[in-house]
């Protein structure tokens, strides 16, 4: 059984491994302020926030009231303090966008408490004493998201007053999706709100608008939850593509090779934010009050782009000629065909056939704000932050390649 799983494996990587050159990795996240004690609606994703206290007596309401009012006024001071004596908890400090979100929050002077695996960064390379050594000016904290005793006794030992989730399933797996996007978040946010924190910044993804997906699933289930807490505010920020996610292709150009999209290239747009821009984005809502309670879609400064003016603005820098290889979506409708029926008799492949969904999801879903009253995207819509532009980190990769921007399990498609 082991030899056959792995022969459909081999098989089906040679069938689609020149389809996955087309679809770039994106990252595995508007409401209005609210009252504190009723749960916000989401904007433009068809799921509601569970109300919290339901069934709820009026003596239990009356102290929930009082946690609440508490909470609020804690908060309020927190926002007043000197970054200094302000403690951020960071969980997922170690990942592709969490650690530029440390480092970012190190800068501006916050009590940064960074909690890791022993055993951190891609495919877990990274030892302890490589972490504390990424790290200058935060404090290193090990232990698992995944154990509560862990989260109590090492990451909340001493009172924190922010929390800033950069954590992400590894590959989008459904089993890891649940384990990461959901579970482990969760009990972050368990421990956050026994121990009394007073902010939660999720770093979620603007996909989750038309979940689709199981790793989108997961966070909007973690979404719902964090909004209905009611003790706890929140800032919940989905971003676009990342600059590194829509990079895969710079090496194939560079050597003459057509650059792979599917369509006609024009199937789906972005509006992508460089990771220093968003850390940025990340730090301002520690303390920024217009981000308290909302729902946050941010992308980069510059315009949208589709899969065929990225191209076009690749080779317009390398100076190669422009050269396309199409690929029809029904293509990967028939992959996806293909590995359903295989999981029945070999379950698993139940992730492929998940990965194969994943890469038409982003060759055909654009990342921006989705109106689902007219059911279309819209670019005016997404808001832009920052200023690093995607021409100016295209001139850089061409140049200098991408060395230490490693997605790692998250590079699906193209680049490692």
């Amino acid at each position: 059984m082991l030899t056959q799983n792995v022969s459909t494996r081999q098989t089906a990587g040679k069938a689609i491994s020149r389809c996955q050159k087309a679809m770039p990795h994106m990252p595995i996240g508007q409401a209005n302020i609210r009252p504190r004690n009723v749960p916000a609606p989401f904007s433009g994703v068809n799921v509601k926030a569970t109300p919290s206290a339901a069934g709820r007596t009026c003596r239990s309401s009356g102290r929930l009231a009082t946690r609440v009012a508490a909470s609020a006024a804690s908060a309020e001071d927190f926002r007043k303090r000197d970054p200094k004596d302000v403690r951020v908890l960071v969980v997922g400090p170690t990942g592709y966008i969490g650690k530029f979100v440390v480092k970012e929050l190190v800068k501006r002077g916050y009590n940064v408490v960074a909690f890791a695996r022993e055993q951190a960064g891609i495919k877990g390379k990274m030892n302890k004493e490589d972490t504390i050594k990424e790290f200058p000016g935060a404090e290193i904290r090990f232990g698992s998201v995944l154990d509560l005793d862990s989260l109590r006794k090492e990451a909340f030992k001493d009172p924190v007053d922010v929390v800033v989730s950069c954590l992400a399933s590894r590959t989008g797996g459904k089993k890891d999706s649940w384990l990461i996007d959901y579970t482990a978040t969760k009990n972050t946010l368990d421990v956050a709100r026994e121990a009394g924190s007073k902010h939660f910044v999720l770093l979620s993804a603007i996909c989750v608008q038309k979940p689709l997906l199981e790793f989108q699933r997961a966070k909007l289930k973690f979404e719902s939850d964090l909004q209905a807490a009611g003790d706890i505010t929140y800032s919940i920020v989905r971003p676009t593509a990342f600059f590194k996610s829509i990079a895969g292709q710079i090496d194939i150009i560079k050597k003459g090779n057509p650059y792979v999209m599917f369509g006609d290239g024009t199937l789906a747009a972005c509006k992508p934010i460089s990771e220093a821009d968003l850390a940025a984005y990340i730090a301002d809502c520690v303390t920024d009050e217009d981000k308290v309670d909302k729902v946050l879609p941010i992308g980069g400064p510059s315009r949208a782009y589709t899969a065929k003016q990225q191209a076009e603005l690749l080779f317009q820098i390398t100076g190669m000629p422009p050269k396309f290889f199409s690929v029809p979506v029904a293509l990967m409708d028939g992959i996806i065909a293909i590995f359903d029926a295989l999981t029945r008799l070999f379950p698993s492949l139940e992730d492929t056939a998940e990965f194969a969904r994943i890469g038409k999801y982003y060759a055909t879903e654009s990342m921006l704000v989705w109106d689902e009253q007219r059911g279309v995207y819209v670019e005016e819509a997404t808001p832009g932050y920052g200023k690093d532009t995607l021409e100016e980190f295209f001139t850089r990769a061409v140049k200098e390649g991408l060395k230490g921007q490693e997605l790692g399990d998250q590079a699906v498609f193209g680049q490692q």
